[in-house]
């Protein structure tokens, strides 16, 4: 397991190397590298998008018209109130509207849905069930709770039913994926220890057919209804930012929905696309024309075609397989077939029928296959895409077989397909406090159960040449740098990083190509190099030479068909603490004042606003890289109080929306200042949306002057501190180093600071 070298509390963020006074001077963004790095094609997931650009027609409850302003405000949008669908035309795109409940009724089902897209809102305090003629004539249904009112859900909610975020596309981009299966008869009985659950899962399962509904008389509802169910999706997306499956499992397939009435299941499940579930399981013994009506109205939704077989009597190789698999692929986003076997030898079958199926039908959706009992737990280390995973705190396992993440992981290191490897975190000596992430390391390759050694090492100012200890090692399986390295340095100084891919030096990252700085390297391993299941020890300095024995600084000695991969995590980091409580679609086209001391500590904060498709940045202190100025959107420095002035003037939609400040603390002063100035009206332009202020500083520092989060909520902003980009950072950083997901509950808790 994990140990460490270096003992803190846990993760914090690190603070731009201009704030802790101690800067590269080496590290010019701009620079010229000797060696150019080969682009990484390969782009994790897909950025915001503008998705559904239809108008937003929101349809509240009695006394709940106030749900409108929070809609508009997630959406950076003005709202109004109109009496019914006749009255919404053309001329309110780009407002949100809502419609009374009792106004909606009338004329919901002759709406023009070309040109809105009908959302029920319905406050479950009001009672429930939500009224059904509503619920079944919507394009989507949202509920919540008046108190506790969880924003984030919403914003979650509305920016995937409109397609501006995407995480399909993120997660088929991983190398493994995981899902755990929420077994309570009750979910709010897993919420207290969801974090811990969902370590190392990339989505989380609901079986609503295991589910129980409380009866008066104490007894349980033999199938639980829509209404409790509903509520039941609601609790579990208010806890977690993981996708949610929901799945409707029959009694055949050991589960305990009842089978007589097909038409059932396509009411639940339709009305799980409504309440924006990212993946809805379609079992295949389904009617063919339920599972198309599914597919052709799934919206954003992913479709995972379900087939189970516990006869013991299926074979792999059989024809009858293949036709599963091919009436599978027609309505499915991804294909999941999972049988009960008798003989070990069936395990290797099946990956020949995953090898073959991928060769006839290059173009289906992602296949999940696996063997269920425990003969079959071979073929659980042997899937890639979203193998079913339990945990020893679930009260039963959804199936027989079923492993943790830690089990298969352990699984993976005794078959050698997980490599011990050393992982590091490399710093400097002017961010020693900084970064205490060495137990916090160590609590998650416990709990995935990852064989990985993590330990915390400091280069020196100005010595790139030392990380080459560390980096040019057979078991080297990554690093996290902080503070970032300028990769036009990395290549100028470092002999072995401009040796690597035959001279044309590392991979590199659109983002860290764009942004000119590396936080994480990432080794990157070819299918055909072998593993070695008992790497050698970790020299303390490792020694070249040629074959002639003579010694070559610099030479190479990472396994055969490795490269690294330099990327940037951090502006995602960014990027996630900005859309926490905000839809995407809130920035576009607007304006963002960046503060910063140099070009590199903005770098990734530019990177983000373009991202987010933001309009125009001004900048304060520093020179904005030239990367970034040729990509990203029109910059103006402020550089005099006339250009302050210009900023102040414009119209309200044109002001500045968000303020991003990578000062140091001993700078509260002019942060608060700018705040202010940008801060009178407290809105984000004409419409009802609060403005964003994000903090970067180290809040251990001295502020000179007051909290400039204060200030900014005084001021009417939204205010968001770095421990909230730390976080996110850290989750990003995890998966790209191990492949692996930490949620950002996850991180929050064992940084000591619990969401909830």
């Amino acid at each position: 397991m994990a140990t460490v070298q270096q003992l803190a509390a846990g993760p914090t963020p690190a603070r731009p190397r201009s704030i802790n006074g101690a800067r590269d001077v080496s590290m010019d963004v701009d620079a010229s590298p000797s060696h150019a790095p080969s682009k990484c094609l390969n782009k994790f997931g897909s950025g915001p998008q503008k998705g559904d650009t239809r108008i937003v027609v929101i349809v509240y409850g009695e006394g709940q018209d106030k749900i409108v302003s929070v809609f508009a405000d997630v959406l950076g949008k003005p709202f109004g109130i109109k009496s019914g669908f006749k009255e919404v035309s053309h001329a309110d795109q780009g407002v949100v509207v809502g419609i009374a409940a009792s106004h909606a009724q009338s004329d919901i089902a002759s709406r023009d849905k070309d040109l809105v897209v009908a959302i029920h809102a319905h406050c479950v305090n009001l009672g429930m069930p939500p009224d059904l003629h509503l619920s079944s004539e919507c394009d989507y249904e949202f509920l919540y709770t008046e108190a506790p009112f969880f924003r984030r859900d919403l914003s979650r909610f509305i920016s995937f039913t409109l397609g501006q975020i995407n995480h399909h596309e993120t997660l088929m981009a991983k190398p493994r994926t995981y899902f755990i299966s929420t077994t309570f008869p009750d979910v709010s009985a897993a919420l207290p220890n969801l974090d811990i659950l969902t370590v190392g899962a990339d989505a989380v399962e609901i079986r609503v057919d295991l589910l129980q509904e409380p009866l008066g008389d104490g007894n349980h509802s033999a199938i639980p209804s829509l209404s409790y169910i509903g509520q039941q999706v609601m609790l579990l997306r208010q806890r977690t930012e993981l996708p949610i499956i929901f799945t409707t499992r029959c009694t055949r397939e050991n589960g305990r929905f009842p089978m007589e009435n097909p038409e059932l299941y396509y009411e639940y499940l339709y009305r799980a696309i409504q309440w924006g579930v990212e993946y809805v399981d379609v079992e295949l013994w389904l009617p063919e024309d339920i599972r198309q009506r599914l597919f052709q109205r799934r919206g954003n939704s992913r479709i995972m075609s379900a087939f189970h077989d516990f006869s013991g009597t299926f074979r792999w190789p059989s024809t009858h397989a293949q036709q599963v698999y091919a009436e599978s692929r027609k309505y499915a986003d991804i294909i999941k077939m999972i049988t009960i076997i008798n003989d070990h030898h069936e395990n290797f079958e099946l990956e020949y029928f995953r090898s073959k199926m991928r060769a006839e039908y290059p173009d289906s959706p992602p296949f999940s296959g696996v063997n269920m009992g425990e003969t079959g737990q071979f073929s659980r280390t042997l899937n890639r895409v979203f193998t079913p995973i339990t945990h020893p705190l679930l009260p039963i396992v959804a199936a027989p077989g079923q492993m943790s993440a830690s089990e298969i992981n352990a699984a993976l290191a005794l078959l050698g397909q997980l490599p011990k490897k050393t992982i590091w975190g490399i710093t400097s000596p002017s961010f020693r406090s900084c970064i205490p992430q060495g137990p916090f390391y160590e609590k998650c390759f416990n709990e995935l159960g990852l064989p990985h050694h993590f330990a915390v090492v400091e280069r020196q100012p100005n010595n790139i040449t030392s990380m080459e200890a560390w980096c040019n090692q057979k078991n080297f399986g990554g690093a996290y740098l902080s503070p970032p390295i300028s990769w036009t340095s990395l290549l100028k100084h470092s002999p072995f990083f401009a040796s690597l891919n035959q001279g044309k030096g590392p991979e590199l990252t659109e983002a860290a190509r764009v942004i000119g700085t590396v936080d994480t390297i990432v080794v990157k391993t070819g299918s055909s190099s072998s593993a070695s299941s008992a790497p050698p020890s970790i020299p303390s300095s490792p020694r070249n030479y040629d074959a002639f024995n003579n010694y070559t600084p610099g030479a190479s000695i990472l396994p055969a068909n490795t490269s690294l991969v330099l990327d940037n995590a951090s502006w995602r980091g960014i990027l996630s603490a900005l859309t926490r409580d905000l839809a995407p679609s809130a920035y576009f086209g607007r304006s963002a004042v960046v503060l910063a001391s140099s070009g590199d500590d903005a770098a990734s904060v530019m990177f983000a606003l373009r991202a987010l498709r933001i309009g125009k940045i001004y900048t304060v202190g520093f020179r904005t890289p030239s990367a970034l100025a040729r990509e990203g959107p029109a910059i103006e420095p402020f550089n005099s109080l006339e250009s302050l002035q210009r900023a102040r003037m414009v119209g309200d939609d044109a002001a500045p929306f968000v303020i991003v400040s990578a000062l140091g603390p001993e700078k509260s002063n002019l942060v608060g200042m700018l705040i202010r100035v940008f801060g009178a009206n407290g809105r984000g332009g004409s419409n009802n949306t609060r403005k964003v202020f994000l903090d970067l500083a180290d809040t251990a520092g001295i502020r000179k002057g007051g909290d400039p989060s204060i200030v900014a909520e005084q001021s009417g902003f939204s205010a968001y501190g770095s421990a909230d980009t730390a976080a996110f950072t850290t989750v990003e950083t995890l998966r790209l180093l191990v492949g692996q997901n930490v949620p950002y509950s996850f991180v929050r808790l064992a940084s000591g600071r619990s969401l909830f």
